[in-house]
């Protein structure tokens, strides 16, 4: 029998193998992309970490590094289409190829529907939706030319249901997951295009949740996830285990009530 490691995936199985793959991360420097970089490496690719910020980049590439495999740190603004494009050159540069792009980067900073400046509204729509479409269409186009890949739209439980006063982040997010349908249907059967979409984690940008937030929620499972429970959906969805699985969504929220 295979041994399992904590987050439940056989390093050895043959259907979660990411051994000579190429991924693509954005918003890869830290949260559940850093941890999705780490999980594609440590199962064998290699890996573009790409984030706003380099040294951040830079040293999630160090650790990629020290597992054996080779990363790629660039700078990109993921709402811009030139630095997008100027991220695809990169990466197509250094490797050749892209066969697994997460979709990673987004933002959310809470404010009164009323309050939302134009600015604001256009920022978290580029970023959310906008700057994705760009990324997954550049790179399924190319992926379509080769031997195909997975890409891999990371969405939010609020893109189905009420989330107040983030409301054009859940709507863009909406909007996200009816592209990865589209997207599928343009693409396949090469390219594989999925949605996963997770609830409240523990990553940094929960240190601004009030102490009960931190501890619970109101799922089936009654509390946040903590950043490694995503590695297990995501290297799923990467690998040759999901083979026959595209333009669909995947919930990784503890089982939040979705419907009211």
């Amino acid at each position: 029998m295979l041994a399992l490691r904590l987050d439940g995936v056989a390093p050895t199985d043959p259907l979660f193998d990411l051994t000579g793959k190429i991924a693509l991360v954005t918003g890869g420097s830290r949260g559940l992309g850093r941890e999705m970089v780490l999980a594609f490496a440590d199962r064998g690719a290699d890996v573009v970490v790409a984030s706003r910020k380099i040294d951040r980049c830079r040293a999630v590439v160090d650790q990629v590094e020290a597992m054996g495999r080779r990363g790629l740190a660039v700078a990109v603004h993921a709402a811009r289409w030139d630095s997008l494009d100027d991220l695809v050159e990169a990466a197509y540069g250094e490797f050749g190829r892209v066969d697994i792009l997460v979709n990673n980067a987004g933002m959310s900073p809470p404010m009164p529907s009323h309050q939302v400046t134009e600015q604001l509204f256009d920022s978290v729509v580029g970023l959310n939706f906008k700057g994705p479409f760009r990324l997954a269409s550049q790179v399924a186009h190319r992926m379509s030319q080769g031997d195909g890949g997975s890409i891999i739209n990371v969405s939010s439980s609020g893109a189905l249901m009420p989330l107040p006063g983030v409301v054009p982040y859940g709507s863009a997010k909406a909007a996200l997951n009816a592209m990865t349908r589209s997207l599928a249907a343009e693409y396949g059967p090469k390219v594989r295009v999925n949605t996963l979409s997770p609830g409240p984690f523990l990553t940094d940008i929960a240190k601004g949740w009030t102490e009960e937030a931190r501890a619970s929620t109101p799922s089936a499972l009654g509390r946040p996830g903590q950043p490694p429970e995503i590695v297990s959906a995501a290297v799923f969805l990467a690998s040759p285990a999901s083979s026959f699985v595209t333009g669909t969504l995947v919930r990784v929220d503890g089982g939040l009530p979705l419907g009211q």
